[in-house]
């Protein structure tokens, strides 16, 4: 996979040079054919082009990288101007070392070099010596250099980005993991706290609660290592999870629950719901006065709607400020999961608790 991926660079670069090379010569085709080139500048045009290209690689893999990318300014703009002083004196001069020239500069014009002794393939000279900067190899440079450092750059710019959402990605899984090893524990102890009571008392009710507790402890072993699960199946386990909390109310607690709407097929993340119907049952239960638990699980086109209410018992009235490290922990997942896809709010409202969680899937 990687040397494919490493063949077809290559290719691209390959396809991109001769373009570049070869596209103008195309284009001014019927003009070339009335045009002589003597031997000495096709070596001329050859070395421009090797030059060019070895800059291309020399700017973006070099220069760029240590340089420009380390904010030393002062030496990449010395290093750039080295290059296009090489690039104009350079390759002309290894091109005359390869290749004689019919024609020597004098004087600013071009006069037959009287040691030449090739065969001639230019009839006469050229009319005018071409500046010592020549204004077509200047933009040529300056095209490639412009070109080269902003694609490498862009490249550079692209990878960070890519590392840092790739970096902030593993961070978040690795908190919603830990996030998520924090809900069991918390849960089990108290639910564990519930059935004790039980124990202590040597219930009936003993039995069929720790085979309660079992088909949660299911559910929370299978289910919850994946990111979503069907809102049924959070419904169920909230459904045993009240059946659970139940074994210890008395007459003085008025219970509700209801899901409504399509809950078959809408998924939602695992346990997002259960500290706010936990803490309904933690601070909303009086044995000495009457008191209410409402809680209803809606859902609205692609929208999740999450109600749970329960009066404040009047001693536990004081904690109902922190709702401990269940509510901070949801609330965390909240962030993680559906970042601005919900909508939380925790009121008091005639001396009652009420939760409302909207969550758009």
């Amino acid at each position: 996979m990687r040397n494919d991926k490493k063949l077809i660079t290559i290719f691209t670069h390959v396809v991109a040079w001769a373009c570049f090379f070869f596209v103008p010569y195309l284009v001014f085709f019927p003009r070339l054919r009335e045009f002589s080139m003597s031997d000495n500048m096709l070596a001329t045009i050859i070395c421009n082009n090797i030059f060019i290209v070895l800059f291309y690689y020399f700017n973006t893999q070099v220069l760029v990288p240590r340089l420009l990318i380390n904010k030393k300014w002062g030496w990449y703009i010395l290093s750039i101007a080295a290059c296009l002083g090489a690039f104009l004196f350079l390759p002309k001069e290894i091109a005359n070392f390869i290749v004689e020239p019919e024609f020597i500069r004098q004087n600013n014009e071009f006069v037959r070099n009287p040691d030449f002794k090739g065969i001639p393939k230019l009839t006469r000279a050229p009319r005018r010596a071409r500046p010592i900067a020549d204004p077509y190899n200047t933009v040529l440079f300056l095209l490639v250099f412009a070109f080269g450092t902003c694609i490498s750059v862009t490249q550079r710019w692209l990878k960070t980005e890519r590392t840092r959402k790739e970096t902030e990605n593993e961070k978040l899984n690795t908190e919603l993991s830990f996030l998520k090893s924090q809900v069991n524990p918390h849960f089990f102890f108290n639910t564990l706290n519930n059935i004790y009571s039980l124990a202590v008392v040597r219930s009936e009710k003993t039995a069929p609660a720790v085979m309660k507790l079992s088909s949660i402890m299911r559910y929370i072993l299978t289910e919850t290592q994946r990111d979503l699960v069907p809102l049924r199946n959070e419904v169920d386990f909230i459904h045993n999870f009240i059946e659970l909390q139940q074994v210890r109310l008395t007459d003085k607690v008025k219970l509700n629950f209801a899901a409504t709407g399509d809950i078959e097929t809408m998924l939602i993340a695992p346990l997002i719901f259960i500290p706010f119907v936990e803490n309904a049952f933690k601070y909303g239960v009086s044995t000495k006065e009457s008191s209410t638990i409402d809680i209803t699980i809606h859902t609205s086109n692609n929208k999740i709607l999450f109600y749970a209410s329960n009066n404040i018992v009047a001693s536990e009235s004081n904690l109902m400020e922190n709702t401990g490290i269940g509510i901070n922990n949801v609330k965390r997942r909240l962030e993680l999961m559906y970042p601005d896809k919900h909508q939380l709010s925790t009121t008091i409202e005639n001396k009652t608790y009420v939760v409302k969680l909207e969550i758009t899937t």
